[in-house]
């Protein structure tokens, strides 16, 4: 008999979230914790690391040959400009800059004197900053990425005709998650197929047996599913549109309470 959701639901004291703690004091998870008596952890199950400038130099990818530059994370300027600096290249005033919200072009003060420059910035995601780009199609935009990534800006891009080059400046990879071999949690939540692998990376002969998995998006669900795992818990819900809001309703159910 094929096992069901219903039949794994068991009461929940424990969460492992396969990411960085939270440095909020009034997060989600947090909360979480207080209101039902949970433990929760934190760890990230994937690493960034930058490219080498040796190994860049492999992409061919001039980067003065560009006139903008497209920003979609703090992570991506600090591993931009660590890699200009091994290549000892300064960006010219004229550069401009195209950011995915303000908090990545405020960031960007690290690096340059930002009221010098020219910098574009969206609200809070992709769709904001494609916005913005359809007012600049004669730049020559250089994207800065990592080996994984989503594939909305250079799609856009490509469909649209711009002029553009991806460059990958860093790459993700399994975490060493050796000092977890012994620790058992109720709950598993992901966030992205790298965190799946991670889990296969470190503990080959994972076993699930009750311990509930949570994904974050179709890509992780579907990563969970394509391991041969069990998927317990799915977010966005239309009724919970953050991970915390699903594992809520999960644990609601499962510790019986109303």
């Amino acid at each position: 008999m094929t096992e069901t959701a219903t039949d794994r639901m068991r009461k929940v004291k424990s969460i492992l979230v396969t990411q960085e703690a939270p440095t909020d004091v009034n997060s989600p998870y947090l909360k979480l914790a207080e209101k039902y008596n949970l433990k929760i952890d934190f760890r990230p199950f994937i690493q960034v690391e930058p490219e080498p400038a040796k190994e860049f130099r492999k992409q061919k990818v001039d980067i003065l040959q560009h006139t903008a530059i497209i920003f979609t994370s703090r992570n991506a300027v600090d591993h931009f400009f660590a890699l200009c600096q091994e290549l000892k290249l300064e960006m010219p005033a004229d550069m401009k800059y195209f950011c995915i919200s303000d908090q990545t072009s405020n960031y960007l003060q690290k690096y340059i004197v930002i009221r010098k420059r020219k910098i574009f910035s969206g609200l809070k995601d992709t769709k904001d900053l494609l916005e913005i780009i359809k007012k600049h199609k004669n730049e020559k935009f250089l994207f800065p990425c990592s080996d994984i990534r989503k594939s909305d800006i250079p799609d856009f891009l490509k469909q649209n005709g711009y002029t553009f080059t991806e460059a990958v400046i860093n790459h993700t990879v399994a975490a060493n998650l050796n000092d977890l071999k012994n620790v058992y949690y109720d709950i598993l939540a992901f966030f992205s197929p790298s965190g799946i692998n991670s889990l296969f990376v470190n503990f080959p002969d994972f076993k699930q047996n009750n311990t509930r998995l949570a994904a974050f998006g179709p890509t992780t669900a579907k990563a969970v599913k394509d391991a041969g795992l069990f998927l317990d818990i799915e977010a966005p819900l239309p009724n919970a549109p953050s991970m915390t809001g699903a594992l809520e309703l999960y644990i609601k159910r499962a510790n019986g309470i109303k």
